[in-house]
C-alpha cells in the first residue's frame, strides 16, 4: 500500500466565546488535507476496520445521520479526512475524561482545504487531544502502529492538570443550567459566576460569603468542640495533650476507648479510632502530631458507630454519606498488602483521581492502618490464614448516600453546627449507629466541622442516590430570580462602532449606572480611561467583566475580532449591528461573499437574551433582515422616518429611532417622543448622525430615560479621551 502524504495544519485557534460555530468556546483548525481529497474514507483499503478497532466508542457519534452508528455509515459510505479528524478527536477527549460532543467541519471552497471546529473545555489539552487525533487517524490510513492507550494516558494527566476539578465543574455545570454565565479566573479552580456587580466566586466548594474567621474556627478542632458544646450541640468529650505521656493520661481520665486526632488537620488524616491501650494511644499521639501543624493533639471518648459526612449548604442539610469499616479475607498465601490489592483496590469505584468516589487502600503508606493492624498482631507483609478477616481500617471512604434516611433532629443538629462555625458550606462529620434515630438516643456525636467539603462523596456515592450539590450550592448563591448578569451592549460593525459604544455608556452612566466600555479606541470605566489600547477582544473584555463595580458593559466587536477570538460574553441584553461591510479585511478567513459575512456577524444577533433587543439599522437591507434571528424585541433606527422597514415595524406597534427635522424621535408605534436636537451636540459627535441613533436606540432598550438621554447628548464628547498618566 502507498503510504498518503500527512494532513497540514494552516492555522490552529481557539475560540474562547460565541462564535459562528456554536455559543461555546471550540478550537478552530484549517486543514490542507492534500491527496486525500481525491480519497474518501471508502477508498482507503482497511481503514475503518483498524479505526474502529482503536476506537469502538465511535459508534456512538450520531453525526448528521441522526442516530446511534450514524457516523460509521459515513466512513463506510464514503467521508473526508476532515470529518472523520472531527469525530476523532472528540472521541479522543472522551476516552481522556473531558466529555464533549460538538464538532463541525466545513470546506472553504479551496481545494483540500477545511475548515474543522470542536468543543473543548481547554485550550492545552484540545491542542494536545487534536494532535493525538491527527498521529492516530495517519496511522489508521497508512497501517502503522499506533499506541492509544500511553497516548490516552497522557491526555488524561493533562486534563487532571488543566481542566477544573470535578467538583468546581459540577458546581459550574449547574450554574450553567441556571443560565448563568462563568468566568474561570486562575489556572486552578477559582471561579466568576456571574458578571460584573452580579458575580459571586466559589473556590471549589468555598464561596465568596465563606467566612476567614469560620475557616479559621473549623481548622481548630478544640475550638469547634468548645463552640457546638457550649450551644447544646453533642460532641464527645475530650482534651487537649501535648505529649505522649498526656495524652495516655487524658484517655484514662476521659474512659477507653479513645480517638486520638490533630487539633488543625482535614478530611481524615492523622486520625486513629477506638484505642484501648497506652501503646496503641502513644503510637497515634505520634501519628496525629506528624500530622498537624501545630502538633497540638486531641483525644475524645470514642463515639460507637459509622461515621457520617453531611453536607450543608446554606441554612440546611442537603446530603448525606455513610462509611464503612474495610477487611479483607486471608488466603493463607497473599500478605494483608497483596489482599488489599486483590480484594479492595480491584474495585472500579477506586482510584487516585478525584474522579473516583474510593481511594486505593494502601496499608505500606498509611500510619493509621499500619495501626489497626498492629492491635491485630499484623503488618502490611503478614500473611493471614485462610479464612481470617482481618480490619485494615475503621469507617473507610463515606461514600455511600443516605441522604433520605437522616432523622430531621440529626439534620438540625447539622445544620446548626454549621451556623455555630459561620461557615456558609460546611461538611459535618459525625458518628452514630442509626442515622434514621434523633443522635441522643444513641450517643452519637458530631466529631468535626469541615471547610472546603469534598463533594465527589455526594456527586458519585459508591452506592445509593447521586446528589446534585452544585445545583444546591448554586441556589445557595443565587436566588431564584436572579441570573448573576449586569446588562450587557454588544456593538458590531465596521464604521463608528467604537463612538457608538462610548455614547451608549455616557448615556448609561448619566443614569447613574457604574459602565465599564471596551472598545477599538480602549478601555474605560465610566468616562475614565483605562487604557488606550485595542481593546475589542476577549482578554480585554473580561477585565470589564470581572470588575465588581460594573452594572453595565459595553463592548464593541467586529468581523475580524468574532473570527479570531469569539464574542466576550455568552449572551448580551442589547446587540447593535451597523452593518455588514469590510469583507476584504476579513479574506485571510475564507469570507469571500456576503452570505459568509452574513455568517459572521449574525453571531452578535444569535447571542441576545429573550428579554433583550435587536437594535438593527434599517438602511442596510442585509442587516434589517437579521431582525428574524433575534430571540428578543427589536429597535430598528433610520436616519429617514419613511424607510420602508422602519415603517413597517412601527405599524406593527414595534419601536424605531430616526430623525426628523433635525430632532431625534423615539417611537414606540404611534406613540413619539421628541428628543434633542442633532445641532445641540458637539460637532464631532453628529458627524456621523446615524451612530448617534444607533447609541439612542440602546439606550432606550436599556431604560434610559428621554430626559437623561437628552442630558447625555448635550454632554458627551466625541474625542477619544487619554489615560491619565500616574505621576512619581
Amino acid at each position: 500500500m502507498i503510504k498518503k502524504n500527512d494532513i497540514k495544519f494552516l492555522r490552529v485557534t481557539y475560540l474562547r466565546g460565541p462564535n459562528i460555530w456554536t455559543y461555546r468556546p471550540v478550537l478552530e483548525a484549517w486543514l490542507d488535507i492534500g491527496e486525500l481529497e481525491e480519497t474518501p474514507s471508502n477508498l482507503l483499503p482497511g481503514f475503518t476496520e483498524r479505526l474502529t478497532a482503536w476506537l469502538p466508542g465511535l459508534i456512538e457519534h450520531h453525526c448528521g445521520v441522526g442516530h446511534r452508528g450514524g457516523f460509521l455509515e459515513r466512513l463506510r459510505d464514503g467521508t473526508w479526512a476532515g470529518h472523520i479528524l472531527e469525530h476523532i478527536v472528540l472521541e479522543i477527549q472522551n476516552l481522556a475524561g473531558m466529555k464533549t460532543g460538538f464538532g463541525k467541519t466545513r470546506s472553504t471552497g479551496d481545494y483540500g482545504i477545511y475548515k474543522m471546529a470542536f468543543r473543548t473545555r481547554d485550550e492545552t489539552v484540545g491542542r494536545a487531544a487534536l494532535d493525538v487525533a491527527h498521529r492516530l487517524m495517519m496511522a489508521a490510513i497508512n497501517d502503522e502502529a499506533f499506541d492509544l492507550p500511553a497516548a490516552v494516558q497522557r491526555l488524561t494527566d493533562m486534563v487532571d492538570r488543566h481542566c477544573l476539578g470535578p467538583s468546581t465543574a459540577h458546581i459550574v455545570d449547574a450554574a450553567t443550567d441556571r443560565r448563568i454565565p462563568s468566568i474561570r479566573l486562575t489556572d486552578g479552580n477559582l471561579v466568576q459566576l456571574g458578571y460584573g456587580a452580579a458575580q459571586r466566586r466559589i473556590w471549589t466548594a468555598e464561596t465568596d460569603r465563606t467566612s476567614a474567621i469560620a475557616e479559621g474556627i473549623a481548622s481548630d478542632k478544640d475550638m469547634t468542640k468548645s463552640l457546638l458544646a457550649s450551644c447544646g450541640v453533642p460532641v464527645p468529650e475530650g482534651a487537649i495533650a501535648r505529649s505522649a505521656d498526656d495524652a495516655w493520661e487524658e484517655a484514662q481520665d476521659i474512659g477507653l476507648p479513645v480517638v486520638v486526632k490533630p487539633v488543625d488537620a482535614n478530611h481524615g488524616r492523622g486520625v486513629s479510632l477506638n484505642l484501648m491501650t497506652e501503646a496503641e494511644v502513644k503510637a497515634a499521639y505520634t501519628i496525629a502530631s506528624n500530622e498537624g501543624d501545630s502538633r497540638s493533639v486531641l483525644v475524645e471518648r470514642y463515639v460507637t458507630g459509622n461515621e457520617h459526612r453531611l453536607l450543608v449548604v446554606g441554612r440546611k442539610v442537603v446530603a448525606a454519606a455513610r462509611g464503612e469499616s474495610v477487611w479483607v479475607t486471608g488466603d493463607g498465601r497473599s500478605s494483608v498488602a497483596a489482599l488489599c490489592d486483590i480484594q479492595i483496590n480491584i474495585d472500579p469505584r477506586r482510584g487516585e483521581s478525584e474522579e473516583f468516589p474510593l481511594s486505593p487502600v494502601k496499608p505500606r503508606e498509611s500510619e493509621e492502618n499500619q495501626l489497626v493492624l498492629q492491635r491485630q498482631g499484623l503488618s502490611p507483609d503478614s500473611v493471614p490464614q485462610d479464612g481470617q478477616k482481618v480490619l485494615i481500617q475503621l469507617n473507610g471512604n463515606v461514600a455511600d448516600d443516605v441522604t433520605d434516611l437522616v432523622h430531621p433532629d440529626v439534620a438540625h443538629a447539622a445544620a446548626l453546627a454549621a451556623r455555630i462555625v459561620g461557615l456558609d458550606i460546611a461538611g459535618i462529620d459525625l458518628v452514630c449507629e442509626d442515622i434514621a434515630r434523633p443522635l441522643a438516643e444513641q450517643r452519637g456525636a458530631i466529631i468535626e466541622v469541615n471547610a472546603s467539603p469534598g463533594l465527589l462523596a455526594h456527586m458519585k456515592p459508591a452506592s445509593g442516590t447521586p446528589r446534585n450539590v452544585g445545583k444546591d450550592i448554586v441556589d445557595h448563591l443565587f436566588a431564584q430570580e436572579e441570573t448573576g448578569r449586569i446588562p450587557v451592549v454588544g456593538v458590531t460593525g465596521s464604521k463608528g462602532c467604537s463612538l457608538i459604544t462610548r455614547l451608549v455608556g455616557c448615556l448609561v452612566n448619566i443614569a447613574g449606572k457604574e459602565v465599564g466600555v471596551a472598545n477599538g479606541e480602549g478601555l474605560y470605566l465610566n468616562a475614565r480611561a483605562i487604557s488606550n489600547r485595542d481593546s475589542t477582544g476577549v482578554e480585554a473584555a473580561q477585565r470589564v467583566l470581572i470588575n465588581r463595580n460594573v452594572q453595565t458593559a459595553v463592548f464593541e466587536s467586529n468581523a475580524r475580532s468574532i473570527l479570531q477570538d469569539g464574542l466576550p460574553y455568552d449572551r448580551c441584553t442589547v446587540g447593535v449591528v451597523t452593518d455588514m461591510d469590510g469583507i476584504e479585511d476579513v479574506a485571510e478567513f475564507h469570507i469571500r461573499d456576503d452570505d459568509a459575512m452574513r455568517n459572521v456577524i449574525r453571531s452578535q444577533v444569535d447571542v441576545i437574551l429573550p428579554s433583550g433587543v435587536a437594535v438593527l439599522n434599517a438602511d442596510n437591507e442585509r442587516v434589517a433582515a437579521l431582525a428574524e434571528l433575534s430571540d428578543g424585541g427589536v429597535i430598528y433606527y433610520a436616519l429617514d422616518e419613511h424607510n420602508p422597514v422602519l415603517a413597517a415595524h412601527r405599524a406593527a406597534g414595534e419601536r424605531a429611532v430616526f430623525a426628523r427635522d433635525g430632532r431625534i424621535v423615539l417611537a414606540a408605534g404611534a406613540d413619539e417622543t421628541s428628543l434633542v436636537a442633532l445641532s445641540a451636540m458637539k460637532p464631532a459627535t453628529v458627524k456621523y448622525p446615524e451612530n448617534v441613533l444607533a447609541a439612542v436606540a440602546a439606550a432606550w432598550a436599556l431604560g434610559v430615560s428621554s430626559d437623561l438621554i437628552c442630558g447625555g447628548l448635550r454632554a458627551f464628547d466625541a474625542t477619544p479621551a487619554t489615560p491619565k498618566q500616574t505621576t512619581h
